[in-house]
């Protein structure tokens, strides 16, 4: 991942600052679904955010009948991922997703694959569920990392959430966060399964304190995952945790985000909440598989219908 913004390195655990955290869920909610609805998007600029929404996609291969053909067409269609004269029309020739996420095992195919030209991030630390002994998930890490992932998205220990040990928590993600190295780290929250949102942003805190470089709600495995209402409350997270710290924290909503109407309306909800810094692929992704396909049947929608202008420059 290539930026211009230094790391978040994390800070000293602060039990008062999780005492202090609290989710007004009714509110929240309303919030959510009320934001997106009043950020109307002109017609003639939806293919721009469109675009946007492409370059920010972590595309997705998760399966465990995955094969080395599988993911090297996964990232054939990650560096290609809408079809050229749609790509010339729009006059972004060189558009590409953010980066292809696998498996441990297919990183180092992944790694030949994309040539250099996205990162390859690696789900680690026993994936989905997080259960196997911390020693083994560090050791994964480092053997992402060793293979060529610039990348890893690690899940966090669910029953440090729901038990209220918070300094365990922090204790694992700091661990963590030094066996990535210089790889990024993004922090799977599994929000799902965490019980409230108040739960939700006490665990985006403490990641972030624990130096995550991202934090992302889902594994997708989850029976709910990314939802608005969560969104908001970790963007509003990572807010607090800059206002703070100085630092920037990624977001990244994964699972269920499938239509090209849902991509614009998160694209929405992050602008109003971190503006437009926030827009660009060291600070957000969206993790997804079938997302693309939706967008790329829009994108060939509006360039038919000519509405072209102010593409390159909305994308830039």
């Amino acid at each position: 991942m290539t930026s211009d913004l230094a790391r978040n390195p994390g800070t000293a655990f602060d039990a008062g600052l999780l005492e202090g955290i609290r989710v007004n869920t009714p509110a929240t909610e309303r919030r959510a679904t009320t934001i997106p609805a009043r950020r109307s998007v002109k017609k003639q600029w939806q293919a721009a955010w469109l675009a946007r929404a492409v370059s920010l996609i972590d595309l997705t291969t998760l399966a465990g009948d995955d094969t080395p053909q599988r993911v090297r067409r996964l990232c054939a269609k990650a560096l290609n991922p809408v079809r050229g004269d749609l790509l010339e029309a729009l006059g972004l020739p060189d558009l590409t997703c953010g980066a292809v996420c696998v498996y441990h095992e297919m990183v180092p195919v992944a790694v030949d694959a994309v040539a250099g030209r996205i990162p390859v991030a690696a789900v680690s630390t026993g994936f989905p569920a997080g259960l196997t002994p911390l020693h083994l998930r560090l050791r994964e890490i480092e053997e992402s990392v060793a293979a060529g992932a610039a990348e890893i998205d690690i899940v966090i220990s669910r029953r440090h959430v729901l038990t209220g040990n918070w300094q365990a928590l922090y204790d694992e993600m700091r661990q963590m966060r030094e066996a990535c190295g210089a790889a990024h780290v993004k922090a799977i929250l599994a929000t799902g399964e965490l019980g409230s949102l108040r739960n939700v942003a006490k665990a985006s805190a403490v990641c972030m304190m624990g130096g995550a470089d991202f934090i992302k709600t889902s594994t997708g495995k989850e029976s709910v995952n990314a939802t608005l209402p969560v969104s908001l409350v970790m963007m509003r997270a990572i807010r607090d945790h800059e206002r703070r710290t100085g630092f920037k924290v990624g977001y990244k909503p994964a699972g269920g985000i499938s239509k090209a109407k849902d991509a614009i309306t998160y694209l929405a909800l992050l602008k109003e909440e971190l503006g437009d810094r926030w827009l660009r692929p060291d600070l957000f992704r969206f993790g997804a598989s079938s997302l693309l396909g939706d967008i790329e049947r829009q994108l060939e929608h509006h360039v038919t219908g000519r509405y072209s202008a102010g593409y390159r420059h909305a994308v830039a």
